[in-house]
């Protein structure tokens, strides 16, 4: 009977470090702080990526080893450039 009290407080602080954990989230996100690692690349640098990987003057491999990023990294941002001119193209 001992041990069963003991998990039930348990479960309930878990419950608790959980509903303070979510809150906190929900307060910085509201202050405009995001989670999550810094980006290595800045729009800049990105936009000159998918640009010189679609024009054909380098290769994603290329683009990967000179802007120390690993090649699915380029085709995430190349792909992701396409995305935006399609839907820009729409609009």
């Amino acid at each position: 009977m001992m041990m069963q009290m003991v998990g039930r407080f348990a479960e309930f602080e878990r419950a608790m470090i959980r509903e303070r954990t979510s809150a906190g989230l929900a307060e910085a996100r509201l202050e405009g702080r995001v989670g999550g690692r810094r980006r290595k690349l800045d729009d800049k640098k990105r936009r000159e990526i998918a640009e010189s990987v679609i024009s054909g003057r380098e290769s994603g491999a290329e683009m990967a080893r000179l802007y120390d990023v690993s090649e699915p990294t380029v085709s995430r941002i190349v792909a992701k450039f396409r995305q935006q001119e399609a839907h820009q193209a729409l609009e």
